[in-house]
């Protein structure tokens, strides 16, 4: 017999053939299924070649018996020895923006839930997340979900962005939190437990502080759920709370500005069904060019039972609270407002621009769990939503919509984030409700049509006014998708 040892003998290299998968749960680990394997997360892309490292071990007791001069040996005590792994580092590379935590500025007219976006998860008894509540079946549909990403507040209600504070080549709007009091709407909170940051800082605080119909005694504590009863026998819509910024916990510095990852707009939303159209038919959560994202800033639109203290007749249905929903606390013409507002959108292309509803979301009625849900996901995904996972909006306002959002190897149904797919509202009762917001946001942006209007402006409007569709949008404004 001849033999040829080496080269004849064909050999395949590992380098770049392991994958190390991150699994949340395993029933049998000797036998994984697909199902459990995919809902894991690849992590062979941050390990280093050989950096795992698993070496269990097992003792051998003595097994003698007195017929033999063998010591069988018997199996003993396991141990799962050294367990390493060897990751990479790139906190001090320019990919360290990977390990840092994702900025969003949440904006919209009152009750758009600026507040709201700084609170936790609003979570049930069982620690669940009640994600939506149709409205026509009462059927709940609930989440699980894990630990969730922390909170670090910049500012509540309102935030500056000076000339001053931008960085030209960075491409991403910089703010700077312009109060030093936060004005905090309470009607949200109805029970203890609402919101334990809240209050503990309201019940115990370091020193006094102010509210706004709650009935409260000076001197006493107040309870943030406790609001005063108006003449219709109803608790008021509108309870505040003033509460200095250093109170609140994991607050960020207020010394130096930051960059906004994500720029999102909310809106309140009606209740909408095939049966009653309305305009509460945005998905939760929308990605739109800065064409969209600077109409809707410009209207600022005040939805669906809107509590307002200048407003008596706030449930009536759509309004506009003017450019970029501090028109009522500006001076000057409202074009200068919408020039520069255009200006500050253009200069941050790489600050992703969304939609958020409240409230609503076709027929379910989902308060403001569709802003912590997609929070939570942009969090999750460094502020930008793949290109793959966008398809157009029926809406051409509403740009793009989500055809998949995953959470903790759960997804959200369709049904959120493309209402038109819901059996009760249907893609006509979708184009009845989108055409609701249409006429309104037309109506609304005639008026800054003129000589003073900023030429890219005044296309936008052109655009909008004739019903222009979303690639018409991109042709003017156009995104660099991931």
């Amino acid at each position: 017999m001849t033999m040829k040892l080496g080269t004849e003998i064909p050999g395949t290299s590992a380098e770049g053939n392991i994958t190390t998968i991150w699994v949340p749960a395993i029933k049998n680990i000797k036998a994984p299924t697909i199902i459990e394997l995919e809902a894991g997360t690849d992590i062979s892309n941050y390990v280093m070649l050989g950096g795992w490292s698993f070496e269990p071990s097992q003792d051998t007791v003595s097994d003698q018996r007195e017929n033999t001069v063998q010591d069988f040996g018997a199996p003993g005590r396991k141990s799962a020895g050294d367990i390493s792994i060897e990751v990479i580092d790139n906190t001090n590379t320019e990919h360290k923006e990977q390990n840092e935590a994702v900025t969003l500025m949440h904006e919209g007219a009152s009750g758009g839930g600026k507040s709201e976006m700084l609170e936790d998860f609003h979570r049930e008894e069982d620690d669940r997340l009640l994600i939506g509540t149709h409205t026509v079946t009462g059927e709940k549909y609930y989440m699980t979900l894990g630990e969730s990403c922390k909170i670090h507040p910049i500012a509540d209600d309102m935030a500056c962005a000076l000339k001053s504070f931008q960085d030209p080549e960075s491409g991403k709007l910089r703010i700077l939190d312009a109060e030093d009091g936060w004005f905090l709407r309470m009607d949200g909170m109805n029970a203890y437990g609402n919101s334990p940051l809240y209050e503990r800082i309201c019940i115990h605080p370091s020193e006094p502080l102010v509210f706004f119909n709650m009935d409260g005694v000076p001197g006493a504590t107040c309870l943030i759920w406790e609001h005063v009863i108006e003449s219709n026998g109803k608790p008021c819509s509108n309870p505040r709370v003033i509460l200095p910024r250093k109170m609140v916990d994991n607050i960020v510095p207020d010394t130096e500005p930051v960059e906004v990852d994500v720029r999102s707009f909310g809106v309140r939303m009606p209740p909408s069904t095939a049966k009653d159209p309305n305009y509460g038919v945005m998905g939760m959560l929308q990605v739109v060019p800065q064409s969209i994202a600077w109409l809707w800033r410009l209207i600022s639109p005040r939805g669906f039972k809107n509590p307002s203290i200048a407003d008596t007749n706030a449930g009536s249905g759509l309004k506009a609270e003017g450019v970029g929903s501090y028109w009522p606390f500006a001076t000057g013409l409202k074009v200068t407002q919408a020039n520069l507002l255009l200006e500050q959108i253009m200069s941050a292309p790489k600050t992703t621009n969304v939609l958020i509803p409240n409230q609503h979301i076709g027929a379910y009625h989902v308060g403001f769990m569709g802003e912590w849900i997609s929070r939570e996901y942009l969090a999750r995904h460094n502020g930008f939503v793949r290109e793959k996972h966008l398809v157009p909006a029926r809406c051409p306002l509403f740009g793009y919509a989500l055809d998949e959002m995953k959470l903790d190897s759960q997804f959200i149904r369709q049904t959120f984030l493309r209402p038109e797919t819901q059996s009760k509202l249907g893609t006509e009762g979708y184009d009845a409700g989108a055409k609701i917001l249409a006429d309104f946001i037309k109506e609304q942006v005639a008026q800054f049509v003129c000589d003073d209007l900023d030429p890219l402006g005044r296309e936008i409007i052109d655009c909008c006014l004739h019903d222009g569709t979303l690639d018409d949008y991109l042709q003017l404004t156009p995104m660099k998708l991931k």
